[in-house]
């Protein structure tokens, strides 16, 4: 009778296993809606253009395989080159000078005086606006006979400009647009980061007799240098993917002196109609934005052990 016993729940429980294996885990109806919509947005879309890429396809003929013609193409194509120099300047450029005053405004934000919080809520109003909306203002302003920039120069003596409207003044009139608008995220970043400092080391400077130009490149540089790395990524990659305000602004122009590869990108794809080119032309982009990315997070990286290492 006791063996019997004994055997029972064995076999109980020998019998629960297989049921037990045979359970489907209870997370993951949890987690197939997200991979459902992984695949559909992101992953699908990425191995599609990487497909086209790989083939010459207009609109209105068939697809044919082509291999790395596409992207061997590149190299050679005169106007993707100059879209690549572009690019490269209007980058340059859009990153320098919102750091530049984008760092200024925050030092002279941080400081108490009457005012400070209005001052701070004007100031980030450009960064609030939408691109359509800022390009159309700008254009105005730039209107060689009409435009208010136009007159503010002539008040001082300085002919007009023709601003967007010549090839060699239209790139740095774009990045007065973007630096105006994007000057305050960057005053947003650091002021935080200035929010963050203690002020014993500034008490012990002024104990020292330190200056003002000494205190900010030995004191408040220094500590502020993570929060404008992280200001410095973030325009970067905003400034490498520019459209909105380039394309209702010059679409490009003129001829094709403002043109950036986002832009030939939509030329060639949705005006050109050549689809596999352009899809070429997008993964490479794509890589670009990344590798400049990882470009920046190394850096960074590389400061933090570096500032380790000096305070060890």
């Amino acid at each position: 009778m006791s063996a019997l016993t004994q055997s029972t729940p064995a076999a109980a429980q020998s019998g629960a296993a297989p049921e037990k294996e045979l359970r489907p885990p209870s997370y993951w109806p949890f987690v197939v809606p997200a991979l459902v919509v992984v695949l559909a947005i992101i992953i699908f879309p990425w191995a599609f253009t990487i497909w086209m890429s790989l083939n010459e396809w207009k609109v209105g003929s068939p697809t044919t395989f082509v291999g790395l013609a596409n992207y061997l193409r590149m190299p050679t194509d005169p106007r993707f080159v100059e879209a690549v120099w572009h690019t490269i300047l209007y980058t340059a450029l859009s990153v320098l000078l919102p750091l530049i005053l984008g760092t200024l405004a925050a030092v002279v934000f941080h400081q108490k005086f009457a005012g400070r919080g209005f001052l701070r809520g004007v100031f980030i109003m450009p960064m609030m606006a939408t691109p359509v909306a800022i390009a159309l203002v700008w254009t105005m302003m730039f209107h060689p006979q009409l435009g208010v920039l136009n007159y503010l120069l002539s008040l001082v003596g300085i002919p007009a400009q023709l601003w967007v409207f010549h090839p060699g003044t239209v790139i740095p009139s774009l990045v007065l647009v973007e630096t105006w608008q994007w000057t305050p995220l960057v005053m947003l970043i650091v002021l935080g980061g200035l929010a963050a400092i203690p002020t014993e080391p500034y008490e012990s400077a002024q104990i020292d007799g330190a200056n003002v130009w000494q205190v900010f490149r030995f004191i408040t540089l220094p500590l502020i240098m993570p929060f404008l790395f992280i200001a410095g990524m973030i325009r970067m990659i905003d400034a490498v993917k520019s459209f909105d305000i380039i394309f209702a602004i010059t679409q490009g122009g003129p001829g094709s002196a403002s043109e950036t590869i986002n832009l030939y990108l939509y030329s060639v794809a949705f005006i050109y109609y050549d689809l596999g080119y352009g899809s070429a032309i997008a993964v490479v982009f794509f890589l670009l934005i990344v590798a400049l990315a990882a470009l920046m997070l190394y850096m960074r990286q590389r400061m933090v052990w570096t500032e380790i290492a000096s305070n060890a």
